[in-house]
């Protein structure tokens, strides 16, 4: 193969070559993306429970006061 027919070859290569590193890149980028949008996940999920526990332990509070309140009511 003469230098000349080898040159349009080794650009061809090189471009690829170039072309792989980015796409390397946005792989690793994408990777660190999921793995923060997964953690993300994990404390949102944790924080909805927390608050669901609070939401039930407000609800049953205040139907006891209600039903203090009737009995109260009642009485009087």
């Amino acid at each position: 193969m003469s230098a000349t027919a080898s040159a349009p070859l080794e650009s061809e290569i090189t471009r690829l070559s170039n072309r792989v590193d980015e796409l390397l890149a946005a792989l690793e980028q994408l990777r660190e993306e999921n793995r923060a949008l997964r953690q993300r996940h994990e404390s949102l999920n944790n924080e909805r429970a927390t608050l669901l526990q609070k939401n039930e332990q407000v609800r049953t509070r205040v139907e006891a006061m209600i039903g203090r309140l009737k009995t109260l009511e009642h009485g009087a």
